[in-house]
């Protein structure tokens, strides 16, 4: 079922939002804070990818606004020149639902770390996903608590070492895009932050798709969990795990694209070489599948070892947005007859006691 079949306008991310007709910089979306992360942090890189994407959406300064929840990523509102708040710890996704519910002049984004969506905000975030709230979230994940110093995350390998974790991590972690996939997000991408075009690029996506879009963001932590990502980011390591996922394509990789992606027998997807596989048998990508167990089963190719590891949009679906719904049921309210308050009071169920 769609917006048209709801009798509600078809609409992408950004048509509630005015444009400016001004030319912007990137400059123009810096703030007057000092920039306060560990030197070689990965959140410079999307700060500084981030600012640079925001003018190509040709939006008001204004009418965009960042909510992000407690860690070292939600610090993001402090240097963005939008409007912003840093909120709870976890409820970013909850304060963001009001705010993109009660203003759909808004571009409203959400700023979160693996520990603050995961863990203590797993709930909100799930429930967001779900209601497919107009939201754009950027997850990052570096796979560690880095604003309390270095314990492990929801996301942390098993056996991981850390100060919470002395002898290791005995915990399963979750695959963020797995997870989002199973709440039925109608958006969901990866991206690595050394990857500036890569990451502009499903930004982008985001940005016009209505309704909720979910893009987990590897993220380095120089700190507390310093290098978990470089064999995604050695030209050599990176030609043989990463995966890209682009719309209309075959699924292949490697120095020369010589790894694809077929399907196997129950439905899910395995990787070898395309010699073998055949050309004809390679996975066409369509991230517009409904079914979710399509997106799942890319999501389930990689694993915390980053033998293989796909980037890219994942899933993009249309769904009629929590928001879109919301608004449309009071404005039905707004034009139907007066109600009786004691009538809503009293309700159906009501008993006259002597």
């Amino acid at each position: 079922m769609t917006a048209t079949d709801l009798g509600l306008p078809q609409l992408s991310g950004l048509d509630l939002v005015p444009a400016t007709g001004e030319t912007q910089k990137a400059k123009d979306y810096k703030s007057d804070q000092e920039v306060r992360w560990c030197p070689g942090c990965g959140d410079y890189v999307v700060l500084n990818t981030v600012q640079s994407f925001l003018p190509k959406l040709g939006l008001k300064r204004e009418n965009i606004v960042f909510v992000s929840g407690i860690g070292c990523s939600s610090r993001f509102p402090y240097y963005l020149n939008t409007y912003g708040m840093h909120s709870i710890h976890g409820r970013a996704p909850a304060i963001a639902t009001g705010l993109a519910t009660t203003r759909p002049d808004l571009s409203v984004w959400v700023v979160t770390g693996d520990g603050d969506a995961l863990s203590i905000g797993g709930n909100h975030l799930i429930h967001a996903l779900r209601r497919n709230v107009n939201l754009k979230i950027l997850l990052f994940n570096n796979r560690i608590y880095g604003l309390t110093k270095g314990q492990y995350s929801p996301t942390s390998e098993p056996g991981k070492v850390t100060k919470s974790t002395p002898m290791g991590s005995v915990d399963t972690p979750f695959n963020p895009i797995s997870l989002a996939l199973g709440a039925e997000a109608t958006f969901v991408a990866r991206a690595l932050d050394s990857d500036k075009a890569g990451l502009t690029e499903v930004l982008t996506a985001a940005a016009q798709h209505r309704g909720s879009a979910v893009v987990e963001i590897y993220q380095n932590c120089p700190i507390f969990n310093d290098g978990a990502f470089d064999v995604l980011k050695d030209a050599d390591e990176a030609a043989e795990r990463l995966i890209p996922l682009r719309a209309g394509e075959p699924i292949r990789f490697g120095p020369e694209g010589e790894y694809g992606v077929t399907t196997t027998g129950w439905g899910g997807f395995e990787i070898g070489k395309v010699s073998e596989i055949g050309e004809d048998n390679l996975v066409v990508h369509d991230p517009t599948i409904t079914d979710t167990a399509y997106a799942f089963a890319l999501s389930r190719l990689g694993d915390q070892n980053l033998n293989h590891t796909p980037t890219g949009v994942f899933r993009q679906i249309t769904r009629p947005t929590y928001d879109d719904l919301a608004r449309t049921q009071v404005e039905d309210a707004r034009s139907a007859k007066p109600a009786n308050l004691q009538a809503l009071l009293t309700g159906k169920d009501a008993w006259t006691v002597a």
